[in-house]
């Protein structure tokens, strides 16, 4: 089995209900389920906390072709296009219906596929096994998972002013985990240009 055949499995429709169903929204009264929760972070808690199908890899997400007059032309591959529907029918489906406005901060986690050998590798390699475990780099699937929520969890990553990224040990099914919050300014900075009257 090689990098690309993990990059991307199809998902069925019923794992994409099955992704939907887990609540989008953080429940500051019973605890956040994000591995590293922004509730507890200075900025403000999750507006959208969901799990996502795993990410294809920027060299999949993206293809490249000579025009017919010159210059290179970048669009989304098919691995791609299907990786971004997935996103959109999972934000949709969790009562994602505007982008969220302003400044954002997201937080994900990677979760490789744990390989059917994994009790093997533990036995042979300990705590090390799971670096035995192919898994696409974190920026290569953050590049990815940012264009597939532009335009629909947020407006635009110029807005995206802090990222978290984790890889987590591989315990089942591969997914990448997000969270995005809104920062909001403090009101002691938004005044401090204010003119003196």
């Amino acid at each position: 089995m090689t990098l690309e055949d993990l990059a991307f499995p199809p998902l069925a429709q019923d794992d994409l209900r099955a992704l939907a169903s887990r609540p989008a929204m953080c429940d500051d009264s019973k605890g956040c389920a994000a591995p590293f929760c922004p509730c507890a972070a200075q900025d403000s808690r999750p507006e959208i906390t969901l799990v996502l199908p795993y990410p294809p890899s920027a060299n999949r997400y993206w293809r490249h072709r000579a025009m017919p007059r010159g210059g290179i032309q970048t669009y989304v591959s098919k691995d791609g296009k299907q990786f971004r529907e997935s996103v959109h029918w999972l934000l949709r489906g969790a009562g994602v219906r505007n982008p969220l406005q302003g400044r954002i901060g997201i937080a994900y986690t990677l979760y490789p596929n744990r390989p059917q050998d994994y009790r093997t590798r533990m036995r042979k390699l300990g705590e090390a096994w799971q670096d035995t475990v192919q898994c696409i780099d974190l920026d290569n699937a953050q590049k990815a998972l940012l264009d597939a929520l532009k335009g629909v969890a947020f407006e635009d990553d110029a807005w995206v002013r802090k990222i978290q990224a984790e890889r987590a040990e591989p315990d089942g099914k591969a997914r990448i985990e997000v969270s995005i919050w809104k920062i909001t300014v403090p009101a002691s900075r938004a005044g401090l240009f204010a003119e003196d009257t």
